[in-house]
């Protein structure tokens, strides 16, 4: 169950920085439809996306390696010191239909500055071009790839957004192997249902600048494909107890003003209720996946916070 330790307010209202781009992130272009029906259109008349690419100051800033993991793309950066005590990897969102956001580069730069760590990101192929079996594949392997190297005890899996549900379920998949097994579990707005069935979230959409709730149940079944999107498999919310009490543990970082605030507080009880070691941090005014503003105070106690949960 939630418990006074287990969620925690820490910014009681949104800093003014904040306040500044989540207006100017109000202005801009939609990232994904705001009506369910437009979904696939937008998906049907795009050309195949393409990840943002890595700035080439990133060559000079840190040693940058570039591999493959089930065919497709991986980008390790090692701090200029050497690699991390950590290992970070880091699967970035989009619905599971969009690539590297430009976005995700400077939060990738803040965490291995400001932590220490080496940090791998899969540029995984998007749905509908692909499917979510390769984007598993692609999971599975780089962190058996990164298991072989370094200490898995050592690794810690995060992601935000959809890129959070692909670090969460890739967890879940090892906790029912014997093979390695990662040290921690770092969520970042974790999508966690996608049939987005609490009513709870109608009362949060108004104040989301970003998602919409008929829009990513369309994405999820769009996700889902011939699956079952309700499933445990697709929506890891479901989970039953026996499989979320064999994750590591897991800390959760979502904004008020972010529809998935009200899974990862459920989600939260339930991995307290398995016996995780589990978290959520709370940020008031915050918009979906407000870590990655990095020049923001909330950005910023983020970072910390993770800082102090690889520490412990």
């Amino acid at each position: 169950m939630l418990t006074d330790t287990s969620i925690e307010l820490r910014s009681a209202k949104p800093s003014l920085l904040m306040r500044t781009i989540k207006w100017l992130m109000s202005k801009r272009p939609d990232v994904f439809p705001h009506r369910a029906e437009d979904l696939e259109p937008f998906l049907a008349g795009r050309k195949l996306p393409k990840d943002a690419p890595m700035p080439e100051s990133f060559r000079t800033k840190f040693d940058a390696e570039e591999w493959e993991a089930a065919g497709q793309k991986v980008v390790t950066l090692h701090p200029k010191s050497g690699p991390g005590i950590w290992h970070m990897l880091y699967f970035h969102g989009g619905g599971f239909v969009l690539p590297m956001f430009k976005e995700h580069w400077p939060l990738a730069q803040a965490m291995v500055e400001k932590l220490g760590v080496s940090i791998s990101l899969p540029l995984y192929e998007v749905v509908p071009e692909s499917s979510h079996t390769r984007q598993d594949e692609l999971a599975d392997a780089a962190f058996a790839k990164i298991a072989e190297g370094h200490d898995p005890s050592k690794i810690i899996l995060n992601g935000d957004s959809a890129g959070g549900h692909m670090a969460l379920s890739l967890a879940l998949r090892l906790a029912k192997t014997d093979g390695p097994k990662p040290g921690k579990l770092a969520l970042f707005a974790p999508w966690l249902d996608v049939t987005m069935a609490d009513p709870g979230m109608q009362a949060v959409e108004p104040h989301d600048i970003m998602l919409k709730i008929g829009t990513l149940r369309a994405c999820g079944q769009v996700f889902a494909g011939e699956g079952d999107p309700a499933s445990a498999q697709f929506s890891p919310l479901f989970s039953p107890g026996e499989d979320l009490a064999a994750l590591p543990p897991t800390r959760i970082w979502t904004g008020c003003h972010d529809l998935f605030i009200v899974d990862s507080r459920t989600f939260t009880g339930k991995l307290r209720d398995a016996g995780v070691d589990a978290k959520l941090y709370e940020y008031e005014g915050a918009p979906h996946v407000f870590m990655a503003v990095v020049p923001t105070r909330e950005s910023k106690d983020c970072l910390h916070l993770l800082g102090e949960f690889l520490a412990e």
